[in-house]
Formats: C-alpha cells, sequence, structure tokens
C-alpha cells in the first residue's frame, strides 16, 4: 500500500495499490564486473598480491572504454527487467499504471561536481549502497519485507555528491541471518506486521536489515519524504536460490 503524503508525480495526496521489485542484471554485471577486475590486475602486475583487488583501469584506455560500455549495458538490462516485471504484473492485474519510479544504484555515473578544491569538472561517481538524489529527483529508499519504504525528493546536497542511501542496509551478513533465526522466527515477525510471504530466504529476514526509520532520519539533509510504501504481499527468492540467479 502506498500513502502518498504530498502530490507527486501527478498524484494527489492518497492511498494506492504499488508494485516495488528488486531485480539487477541477474548476475551477469557481476560476471562482466569479475572479467574487467582480472584485466586490471593483469595491466598491473606491480601490485603487491595483497593490493591486487585495487588495480584500475584508465577510463580513456581501449579496456576501460569497453567496461564502460559494457556496465552501461548491464545498467540498462537491469532497468528493462524492471520494467518488463511491472508491465507482465499490470496487465495481469489489469491495473492502469499512475506513477513510475526508478531506483538505480550500486552503478557508476559521469557527472559534474564542484570538489572540495573548487574546481568544477566532470568526475565518476560511484554509488555503492547509494542511489542519486539530485534536487527534484525522485527515488526509493526501501526497508525490508516487513518493514515500509519511502519514495523520496532529492535535495541535491553538494555534501554527498547529491546521493542518498538506496536502502536500510543490511545489519549482518546473509550467513548470520541464517545461523541467527528460524523460519518461526520469520512468521512471528510477519504475522505481527499483516504481511503475506509467498517465498523468500532466512537470510531476507527483516531482523537483518537496519531500522529504516533511523536511516531516514539520519539523511534529511539529502531527501524529504512525498510518500510511505507498506508492504503486504511479498515475493523473494526462494530459500536455497541466490539472489541474482
Amino acid at each position: 500500500m502506498l500513502t502518498v503524503l504530498e502530490a507527486v508525480g501527478g498524484l494527489p495526496p492518497s492511498e494506492y495499490l504499488a508494485l516495488l521489485s528488486h531485480s539487477g542484471s541477474r548476475g551477469s554485471g557481476a560476471t562482466v564486473a569479475q572479467h574487467y577486475s582480472r584485466v586490471a590486475r593483469d595491466l598491473h602486475p606491480e601490485l603487491p598480491q595483497a593490493l591486487g583487488h585495487l588495480a584500475w583501469l584508465d577510463v580513456s584506455s581501449g579496456a576501460g572504454q569497453e567496461y564502460w560500455a559494457a556496465m552501461e549495458l548491464m545498467g540498462a538490462y537491469a532497468a528493462a527487467n524492471h520494467e518488463l516485471i511491472h508491465r507482465h504484473v499490470a496487465r495481469a492485474l489489469g491495473a492502469g499504471v499512475l506513477l513510475d519510479v526508478e531506483n538505480h544504484h550500486n552503478f557508476a555515473w559521469r557527472e559534474r561536481h564542484l570538489l572540495p578544491d573548487g574546481t568544477d569538472r566532470e568526475v565518476v561517481v560511484h554509488r555503492k549502497g547509494a542511489t542519486p538524489a539530485g534536487e527534484g529527483v525522485l527515488g526509493i529508499i526501501p526497508g525490508s519485507m516487513a518493514a515500509p519504504g519511502y519514495i523520496v525528493r532529492g535535495k541535491g546536497d553538494p555534501s554527498s555528491l547529491r546521493s542518498a542511501s538506496h536502502g536500510a542496509g543490511r545489519r549482518m551478513s546473509r550467513t548470520r541471518a541464517k545461523q541467527e533465526f528460524t523460519w518461526a522466527d520469520l512468521t512471528r515477525v510477519l504475522k505481527e506486521r499483516g504481511v503475506t510471504l509467498l517465498s523468500a530466504g532466512l537470510d531476507e529476514v527483516p531482523m537483518a536489515y537496519k531500522n529504516i526509520e533511523t536511516v531516514m532520519a539520519a539523511q534529511k539533509s539529502l531527501v524529504d519524504i512525498v510518500a510511505r510504501f507498506d508492504p503486504r504481499l511479498v515475493k523473494m527468492a526462494p530459500a536455497g536460490e541466490a539472489p541474482e540467479d
């Protein structure tokens, strides 16, 4: 359920049925990154073995341009995944789409920024665990399968490189979550919060994530909240299935 708090994207304040999906490049992006990481290491044999993972590709080099093009392709592929998921679900429900907001994250952008030394130039901004929050830009900051998420409007804060958190963020690893929690723990929390679960693994239990309200309070200078998304029906990767397979 989406509760719009102030007019956004042509929607007046009210309650709406909403679909929130999270789908990346389904493993192909990671494969691209791993390949070019190996290329970078091969190009910098002078680095000590312990620092090999810090090898780099010059973006003006042939290999660097190849990697950038491949990364852009994987970003477009991830966006296409989202579009198709939403299109097919909306068609199956016979529902019309009133607002569509995309939250691109864990990606790199070429942008112009005013740097600490006072120069204004084009740089590469890598938002790992972050999403663009330029002035007026709409984004989504989700919580977990049992916690609210938020549609936000960016404030364009230059100190954060016009960025904000892309979600609540994990407070423990997937491995630890599976060790610490049981299906009984998950079932109890979902019942308390009125969420019906179709599928998921214990690595995605709500307790493995940070408190979304605390995260939102910490970035008031970066975004304004315009709507709140409360999950009611959840489907995630089934237990035993890799999240990106």
